[in-house]
């Protein structure tokens, strides 16, 4: 492979894929390493790193492997706007912790412990929820993982959508 063929859309799909991983790994870290239960608002903002992944590892082979420019550039321009409303998504969160606006109802009882009784599993799935969605569990230099997601999200976002930029007709 020579360093012509390693263009900039390879170079964004790459970074674009490999920050999604992070970024949602980083949150399943935090969830299962660190201890901090997800609200449904935060669950909700996974899913476009979710869905973005194989989007933004599609655009990595099709760039990788000669496909169309046209294929890299759509399957990148996609996982952009995936990114833009996860941000988006993390806004509408942040605006709940501040207070800005109600947040759904599905998000206003505290979460439990889980329970260590086997017999009683199946009703704690029927009677345990997530944390309320108004109270930020962790807040970083004054923002919290609602925040953080959206500097993640944007930057993401302007990575796909550089490499759309760049991919040759």
């Amino acid at each position: 492979m020579s360093f012509q063929r390693v263009s900039s859309p390879v170079v964004s799909s790459a970074l674009l894929t490999l920050g999604m991983v992070a970024t949602v790994g980083g949150a399943l870290g935090f969830e299962h390493i660190g201890g901090y239960i997800p609200c449904a608002l935060c669950l909700l903002q996974r899913d476009p790193y979710y869905y973005g992944i194989p989007v933004a590892l599609a655009a990595l082979a099709s760039a990788l492997f000669g496909g169309p420019a046209w294929l890299t550039r759509t399957l990148l321009a996609i996982a952009g706007i995936m990114m833009l409303v996860g941000a988006g998504m993390g806004v509408y969160h942040a605006g709940v912790e501040w207070g800005f606006w109600e947040g759904p109802a599905t998000c206003a009882t505290t979460a439990q412990g889980v329970t260590q009784n086997a017999g009683d599993l199946l009703a704690d799935l029927n009677s345990k929820h997530g944390p309320s969605c108004t109270e930020a569990s962790f807040r970083f230099l004054g923002l919290s993982f609602a925040g953080w997601n959206v500097i993640a999200s944007l930057i993401l976002a302007a990575i796909a959508f550089s490499g759309v930029r760049s991919a040759k007709a």
